[in-house]
């Protein structure tokens, strides 16, 4: 079936990098510095290191970094989904969830004729920009890891998998339920004139 929807997911700065021991979309390390801490893998591996292990890698990645790491505090989250609701209401997106974690963000976005990597681009340029208007970070500072993740959605079952998957996201970590009003319920779209099926019991 064709994609009606994608699952975008990319991460903050500094926090999921090229080598990173969990695996990474990277095949390169680029910056000499953190290239001595290994070679990347590209893919999730399958065996996932253990949590103290991933986080020695980090504090000595992020001491090799240019920039700080900064995991989003609830004050900066609103900032930025003022600037997800600018984007989406300025480029005609349809966003169906939204969870904004300290340090990775998820959305799940219809299709659109933009591609989905032009889709992560104008949401971190415009995010970026804001958060930098704050005076909060320098105005160089990236702010996010350039490019991201996408999963191509080609069922409404699968939409509807994604958009409990982001719902639940913030209650893994202990943050409340996330309510943005940019966030528009799912219709079973593009088969939303035949009969609607209920919303699946969580």
């Amino acid at each position: 079936m064709a994609v009606i929807a994608y699952h975008l997911i990319w991460t903050n700065y500094g926090t999921w990098l090229p080598n990173d021991l969990r695996g990474s979309g990277s095949h390169d390390v680029y910056t000499p510095a953190l290239a001595e801490l290994g070679r990347p893998h590209f893919g999730r591996k399958k065996i996932q290191p253990k949590r103290n292990m991933v986080r020695q890698f980090c504090e000595e990645a992020q001491s090799r970094l240019q920039f700080p790491v900064i995991r989003f505090d609830a004050s900066q989250r609103e900032v930025i989904a003022a600037g997800f609701a600018h984007v989406i209401l300025s480029q005609q997106f349809t966003c169906y969830a939204c969870a904004l974690m300290p340090d990775h963000v998820h959305l799940v976005v219809r299709k659109h004729r933009h591609q989905a990597e032009e889709m992560i681009e104008l949401f971190q340029e415009e995010s970026r920009r804001r958060l930098g208007s704050t005076g909060a970070l320098s105005p160089d500072h990236p702010v996010w890891t350039k490019n991201g993740w996408k999963v191509y959605l080609d069922t409404p079952e699968a939409v509807w998998s994604r958009i409990r998957y982001v719902e639940r996201n913030p209650l893994k970590e202990g943050l409340p339920r996330q309510f943005w009003p940019f966030v528009m319920p799912y219709d079973n779209w593009p088969f939303h004139r035949q009969r609607t099926e209920p919303r699946p019991r969580e």
